[in-house]
């Protein structure tokens, strides 16, 4: 059986609260790969099912979808926006932003301190 990105990443969301320093950074560094993974995949998804739209109806479907967009922003750009807008809501992207917020509150974060 394969493991999807969002068993995985709520695997590593399960793990996060019991581990501490570099063992969290690894967890957090695999997260964030499958984060922009699944992102990435929905993207896709999401430009195959609206691409036919004209984008007056991309940019009201964003706007609706609480991205307000503006005349300078591609079709490109604005499928991209709704395809954020709807892998921010999964339980993947949740429990990603979960566990990032709770190991910055422990001091561990991906950007390295300059």
């Amino acid at each position: 059986m394969t493991m999807t990105t969002t068993q995985r990443i709520l695997d590593l969301a399960a793990a996060a609260p019991a581990s501490h320093g570099e063992d969290l950074v690894l967890l957090l560094g695999e997260a964030n790969e499958l984060y922009q993974q699944g992102l990435q995949d929905l993207h896709r998804e999401v430009a195959e099912r609206l691409g036919g739209l004209a984008t007056a109806d991309l940019m009201l479907a964003a706007e609706t979808a609480g991205m307000p967009c503006d005349a300078s922003q591609d079709r490109d750009e604005v499928i991209l926006l709704l395809a954020l807008v709807e892998w921010e809501m999964t339980p993947a992207a949740m429990a990603y932003m979960e566990m990032a917020e709770a190991a910055a509150r422990h001091g561990v974060c991906l950007i390295p301190e300059e």
